[in-house]
């Protein structure tokens, strides 16, 4: 679709325009075997543009010099700059014409690009490929064709948008026509949708474009396109059941090209595949290689990730980096704790540290979480280094060199009581632009605007919940006026090339609309990065200033070559990975602060966000004991592999999500017990049982072969679409393959044929073998997912580890005659007595030092925060027994936590804190029962 903000650009583009598009000096590539390229000689046929500037190219030239694959159609302007989207090529010709769109243009262009392109190429594909027609045909495309129908009838208007075709009306055509201009694939009731075909397929420049792709061949001529490209996705996301879903043919149909190619791949076997470079540190980038430096937003050192946390950044990321060096790529993956500012004072002063210790502390706690996770990083480091005041001390000179940095005096929040200007997250009120009555300083999270913390209706400081007071203080600001300009040409690039995800484009553009405002970099605090001006010694750089450049500090204090990566555009892809409400600072304030630098700094080529993942019905909060936070998890008996497993299947993509209890017993029980499990295992078990656990002799008949190529379009399409870092759609491919894997074995029944002829015999160990290769298989896809439960399959077949297995296709990896290992169950069932159990030890109640309510700790701290309650016999009501007997049940499980913590030798700080949580119950108990404070609690340890 054409993102929000390249009309803009298209229309500066086509400011050199005079006569239309042929008085440009530009070049048209297209292809007439893909289906793309025939919207787009429309559109150039219309504009006028001659023979001369259009060159047919082959599906496999390198038109864009500068991609890594192969990308036609293409338009080359005489600036040297590339549009190589379709719809975005379709949309510049028109504008040449001064032919402006309007919003229900832009719709149709939006709706096309994600809802009818997909399904229409999967209806091309049964079409021509697969020989298929009328109805199984059409019940993929049937849905979209009728919503144009309708939107037709409705208007009552020859074209989609009035009177006259626009550009929405060529680019729905160009897509349509190859598949209805077979009668058989047109369902002859949408009237209204065939009288505005038949108009437009007698319109000049499209009888010229069919003329020019199709040479009189049909829609064969897409037929070798087709064949290349992996199944699209939509034709693939079935139910991972090992049950066919009601109107699902249960045999596909395949052309004898496909199964002849599956074949030889498969006989070439695992010697054909290359060996996985060895890592060794540092990783440097290397000449004529795919080099991807991966970072994930750095968390808070001063509170513990929550799931919603882990799978919107690092989790991500580590499932991205895990299979860049699965396809052999030259990738670091970097990340660490965000250790400034006042979220860090603050936790100090509540602790009673100081701000290094509870840095200390926290980042041990962040590491041994991201440890149990198996986050497999490069290198986890933290900001609160030299490196990090010098990088970023050095980019701020550059910037003030450059005069792109500005003062002005701010009027800011400051708490009287507290004694202290308030961070913008340290402060909360209601959204002046929504109404929103829990928006920070800040950023609003309900409508995502951003807001200045004196903006706020009604403000609190969070600490003490008193009313802050304004107050003046002289900042510096980093001038993003006067650099929109230049970040605008690079935001074009980088979003034209790029992967970036669709909220990330949004959120990003949305911003330049609005148009950029000065944005302030500096703080009136102690914690941080100091501001090396002698009139600002007092001030610290602001956290969102001073935090991504965290991830070149953090990197330099992996290898001193760190310039190689973080200075070196032209050689590195950067992947950065984070949650939407990181999206501004990265996609704009950050690229500025690089750009206005002028050091040649490596910008994010691709910008991965998440939306939220949200607990049950709620919000995590660790205040309230809502939600399993990263050091629970472990206690909760569920391994770490079950979890990266639920997080990514729930992976917020396109939308919030929620992590639901019921749901991940659901998960478990069967898309990875019923089917993956099931499945591995069953094939393990045939090949101890039945040929003393070697792989018997593979004789491959039509059946078998056609299983190859199904498998080999869901290998094909697992990774096109972790390529485009499409890492929740990509795990259903896995489980699609066990499930092919599961009907297999279930309709070749090799338990019985076992027991039958020779021919039977034989026709066992066949799909015996198929199967445990197929495991073979699923145990590589399955590592960037599940690390875990990879290595424990690959170490019971004694599968090889160190192939590029990916890459080629579905080889045979595990030939006759290889000795498999002991075979066992790799998952196990979750029970509803148990899940009920943790639903309510994670749905609220868990008490925690956050709960109380926060006091400075600037004098002895009180003896109890919670009221005495009078004792029995004082006239005073009896103390309320249900809440009695509550908090009998938290001090037993908080002792419970305390002993096992010391049973495992925790941490002090750690084991100090929690005892102190535990003394702090015991109190309260004692009040709420009507006793007096140094009467000792019975049960327990006895004072010596």
């Amino acid at each position: 679709a054409l993102c929000p903000g390249l009309g803009q650009w298209l229309h500066q583009l086509c400011g050199v325009l005079s006569g239309g598009a042929g008085s440009v000096k530009m070049k048209l590539f297209v292809s007439c075997g893909s289906p793309q390229c025939l919207k787009v000689l429309v559109a150039a046929e219309r504009a006028g543009l001659s023979r001369d500037e259009l060159q047919e190219a082959g599906p496999e030239d390198p038109v864009v010099p500068f991609l890594t694959h192969p990308r036609v159609p293409a338009l080359q302007l005489d600036s040297g700059n590339f549009l190589f989207s379709a719809n975005a090529i379709c949309q510049f010709f028109f504008l040449s014409l001064g032919e402006e769109p309007i919003d229900s243009t832009n719709q149709w262009l939006e709706w096309e690009a994600t809802q009818l392109q997909p399904v229409v190429l999967v209806a091309l594909y049964h079409h021509v490929v697969q020989g298929k027609k009328g109805e199984e045909v059409l019940r993929t495309v049937r849905k979209q064709l009728i919503y144009i129908d309708d939107s037709l009838a409705q208007d009552g208007k020859p074209y989609l948008t009035g009177d006259r075709e626009s550009v929405a009306d060529i680019v729905l055509w160009g897509t349509l026509y190859p598949l209805l201009s077979d009668s058989s694939c047109f369902p002859g009731e949408l009237k209204s949708l065939w009288r505005w075909f038949q108009q437009m397929n007698l319109l000049k420049p499209c009888m010229k474009a069919v003329e020019f792709m199709l040479k009189s061949k049909g829609c064969q001529v897409f037929k070798s396109h087709l064949q290349k490209q992996p199944l699209p996705a939509i034709a693939l996301e079935k139910s991972a059941s090992n049950e066919p879903e009601e109107g699902e043919p249960v045999e596909q149909i395949f052309s004898e090209e496909e199964i002849v190619a599956a074949a030889e791949i498969w006989m070439r076997g695992a010697a054909a595949c290359s060996k996985l470079r060895q890592q060794q540190h540092p990783i440097l980038p290397l000449d004529n290689e795919k080099n991807i430096l991966i970072t994930s937003a750095l968390p808070y050192v001063n509170n513990v990730p929550h799931l919603g946390n882990i799978i919107g950044c690092v989790l991500s990321a580590d499932v991205f980096a895990r299979y860049c060096r699965l396809r052999d790529w030259n990738t670091l993956y970097v990340c660490g704790t965000d250790e400034y500012g006042t979220a860090t004072e603050t936790k100090a002063m509540e602790e009673g540290l100081s701000p290094q210790e509870i840095c200390d502390k926290y980042h041990l706690i962040h590491t041994k979480i991201y440890q149990w996770f198996q986050i497999s990083f490069d290198y986890f480091g933290r900001t609160t280094t030299t490196h990090q005041t010098t990088i970023a001390q050095d980019i701020f000179c550059r910037l003030l060199d450059r005069n792109f940095l500005l003062t002005d005096i701010v009027e800011q929040l400051r708490c009287e009581r507290c004694q202290r200007f308030l961070a913008d997250r340290f402060v909360e009120g209601i959204c002046p632009f929504c109404n929103y009555e829990e928006a920070r300083g800040d950023q609003c999270d309900k409508c995502g605007k951003l807001i200045n913390a004196v903006e706020l209706k009604k403000p609190q400081c969070k600490i003490c919940k008193e009313l802050p007071v304004i107050k003046s203080s002289k900042h510096l600001f980093l001038d993003l006026p006067k650099l929109e300009e230049r970040l605008d040409k690079w935001l074009e690039q980088s979003l034209a090339c790029g992967d970036w995800t669709a909220n990330s484009r949004f959120i990003t553009r949305s911003w330049l609309r609005d148009g950029l405002k000065p944005r302030c970099i500096t703080r009136d605090l102690k914690w941080g990065t100091p501001v090396p001006l002698e009139d600002f010694k007092d001030k610290v750089f602001y956290v969102w200033f001073d935090a991504p450049i965290g991830y070149l500090s953090i990197t330099a204090s992996y290898t001193d070559q760190w310039e190689k990566w973080w200075k070196n555009p032209q050689q590195v892809q950067l992947y950065q990975f984070m949650a939407k409400d990181n999206v501004p600072f990265h996609g704009v304030i950050f690229p500025c602060t690089q750009l206005g630098a002028e050091d040649n700094y490596t910008l994010v080529n691709h910008l991965i966000s998440t939306e939220y993942l949200n607990y049950e019905d709620g919000k995590f909060s660790k205040s309230r004991g809502v939600g399993v936070f990263g050091d629970m998890a472990k206690d909760t008996g569920i391994p770490a592999d079950i979890w990266r497993f639920y997080l990514l299947f729930m992976r917020p993509e396109g939308q919030d999500s929620a992590f639901s209890w019921n749901d991940l017993m659901l998960k478990n029980n069967s898309e990875l017990l019923n089917n993956l499990g099931n499945f591995v295992n069953r094939a393990g078990m045939f090949v101890h049982k039945y040929f003393d656990g070697c792989v018997p002799e593979m004789e491959l008949n039509q059946e078998d072969k056609k299983l190859l190529v199904h498998i080999t379009l869901e290998l094909q399409q697992y990774n096109q679409l972790l390529e485009k870092v499409r890492i929740r759609d990509a795990l259903r491919c896995i489980l699609n393959i066990s499930r092919l894997g599961n009907q297999y074995i279930q309709i070749n029944e090799p338990w019985k044929r076992i027991k039958g002829s020779q021919e039977d015999r034989k026709r066992a160990g066949t799909v015996t073998g198929m199967a445990v290769n197929i495991a073979s298989l699923l145990a590589v896809m399955l590592h960037p997912y599940m690390p875990s439960i990879s290595t424990a399959i690959q170490e019971q077949l004694q599968a090889p580890k160190d192939l590029n297995l990916l890459a080629g296709g579905f080889v045979c990896t595990l030939p006759t005659g290889h000795k498999i290992g002991m075979v066992a169950p790799l998952f196990q069932k979750l029970e509803s007595e148990q899940i009920e159990t943790l639903r309510k030890r994670f749905g609220g109640g868990q008490l925690d030092n956050g709960s109380q309510e926060f006091q400075l700790k600037t004098g002895p701290k009180p003896e109890v925060e919670v009221k005495a309650a009078a004792p029995v016999g004082d006239g005073a009501r009896p103390a309320d027994p249900q809440k009695v007997k509550e908090l009998t049940e938290e001090v037993m499980k908080q002792g419970n936590h305390v002993r096992e913590l010391k049973a495992k030798k925790a941490e002090k700080l750690l084991l100090d804190a929690e005892v102190s949580k535990l003394l702090e119950l015991k109190q309260q108990l004692i009040l709420l029962e009507g006793k007096i404070l140094d009467t000792p609690i019975q049960k327990g340890k006895k004072r010596k």
